[in-house]
């Protein structure tokens, strides 16, 4: 088997579906059809506790570390239990393909502990404002992990540092550092690219068009759209960490467990449309997850290895 060693209140509530369930006898009614076809390709993926190295490059805004830091520690504890879903719940589909390795017993799902185990704040710009992949990523990954081993560097820029290939290309970017340490950088799509990463809460440059957008649980839509984007490039990291765990597609460009059900928030959901969310009757905040703090947040779907299809929270 392959591993990575690495006061009650009561909220007024109600759900929104904007189109029915797909109900085909293929799917469950949390699931969503796509095309990706998730394999395991024999390598390991990232198991028991992760220890994460959260890197604030630029003047981060304290909105966005607050939705950042609680939505992962959020990820092994319950919030307020009367309140569900919670985040813990999306995070054992991800925990879940351990027990997808051979050899791995399948009567129980293992924890896999994020552990918030150090936090760097670089408000000196210390590379510019103006950053490469090639260039500032293993710079920076080696000054701050060189004293710890099976630390996952999770860089994330201020709204005013233009990262190479994220707006550009994707929201969030996740790769290696000399073949061995796995590492994702987080975009701040408030002034680069609102109309590329801030969907569903800003319409689209390209792609299918909303008839409608949600508005942000956070009432931030840069905070909550990094979540979203966070959320789904740990889940492809999580499981692929060296390119060679789960994924579908050639290994340079591989589509992961969360890459293939990207723009998918809630079942009956299609193109342009997000399918089934909550909305917070106070705030009209939408939102499919309940996180620690009495914070809420809106969790894009993974691919369920069982179903073989996008799994979401409702």
């Amino acid at each position: 088997m392959s591993s990575f060693p690495i006061r009650i209140i009561s909220l007024a509530l109600f759900s929104i579906s904007f189109l029915p369930s797909l109900n085909n006898g293929q799917l469950t009614r949390h699931s969503v059809l796509t095309r990706a076809k998730i394999v395991y390709h024999g390598g390991p993926i990232l198991i028991e506790t992760i220890n994460v190295a959260l890197i604030w490059y630029g003047n981060v805004s304290l909105n966005k570390k607050e939705a950042i830091t609680n939505f992962l520690k959020s990820l092994n504890t319950n919030g307020n239990f009367n309140l569900q879903p919670q985040v813990t719940k999306w995070w054992k589909m991800v925990e879940s393909y351990k027990a997808m390795l051979p050899g791995a017993k399948h009567d129980k799902v293992p924890k896999i502990i994020v552990n918030v185990a150090k936090q760097i704040n670089d408000t000196s710009y210390k590379y510019g404002r103006n950053l490469t992949i090639g260039d500032f990523i293993p710079k920076i990954v080696k000054e701050h992990t060189k004293e710890a081993k099976n630390m996952l560097p999770i860089i994330i820029t201020a709204k005013d540092v233009n990262m190479e290939g994220v707006c550009t290309k994707t929201c969030a970017h996740n790769g290696i550092v000399g073949n061995v340490t796995p590492y994702i950088i987080l975009g701040n799509p408030e002034l680069e690219c609102p109309r590329k990463c801030e969907w569903p809460f800003t319409q689209i440059d390209s792609g299918p068009k909303s008839i409608f957008f949600l508005q942000p649980p956070n009432l931030d839509k840069a905070a909550d759209a990094m979540v979203i984007a966070l959320a789904t490039t740990l889940a492809d990291t999580v499981t692929n960490p060296l390119n060679t765990g789960f994924y579908d597609g050639p290994p340079k460009n591989s589509i992961g467990v969360g890459t293939a059900c990207k723009a998918i928030f809630g079942s009956g959901a299609f193109p342009g449309n997000p399918g089934k969310v909550h909305i917070d009757a106070h705030t009209s905040g939408s939102f499919n997850a309940h996180g620690i703090k009495d914070q809420k947040f809106l969790l894009p779907a993974i691919w369920n290895p069982k179903t073989s299809s996008c799994w979401t929270l409702m």
